[in-house]
């Protein structure tokens, strides 16, 4: 996404590197606002945009863990919220981890040892979320193996209606957001 800074007449444009369902909300030329962090390095300075202060901490957090880099950390909140990260840490729940690409088996067993005990979980109603989740892994289980890629089922069970809990409905909900 490339954010144009200044004024009508002219300004300054920064390449910043968001999740997918971020990029996806918002089309071009729309006003947005992120919280940033840049990457310093000796050939490039890097920024990725966030558009709440808690995706941008849950970020930052990711990458305190060795072997995880930016790409690996904005991949995993291109796949999963931050509360569904953080559901699967305190239930240590790889699994969940290893669904994001890039993160194989060892890594999120890593991630999970790691933060475990840096993050809280998820404010409220975490035995529904824990249902939900189950139900959600299914779905995407499913989409996966029809042929969907993680991100694009992932983005189907995000915009699921949460009153809907069982796995055949919702599984049908997000293949007819495909239009299938």
């Amino acid at each position: 996404m490339v954010v144009d800074v200044g004024s009508p007449l002219g300004g300054i444009g920064f390449k910043i590197h968001v999740p997918e369902p971020t990029a996806a909300r918002y089309p071009e030329s729309a006003a947005v606002s992120l919280h940033t962090y840049l990457q310093v390095r000796e050939d490039a300075l890097t920024l990725f945009g966030f558009e709440t202060e808690d995706e941008l901490s849950v970020f930052e957090l990711l990458l305190t863990v060795s072997g995880v880099g930016p790409k690996v950390a904005l991949t995993t909140l291109s796949t999963l919220t931050p509360d569904a990260l953080r559901l699967a840490l305190a239930n240590g729940e790889p699994a969940v981890l290893a669904r994001v690409p890039g993160i194989g088996k060892r890594t999120a067993e890593k991630i999970v040892v790691e933060l475990k005990d840096k993050i809280k979980p998820p404010a409220t109603g975490i035995e529904a979320l824990a249902q939900l989740s189950a139900a959600d892994a299914e779905v995407i289980d499913a989409l996966v193996a029809l042929g969907y890629s993680v991100v694009e089922a992932q983005r189907a069970v995000q915009s699921l209606p949460r009153e809907v809990t069982e796995v055949e409905e919702r599984l049908r909900l997000a293949l007819s957001g495909f239009g299938a």
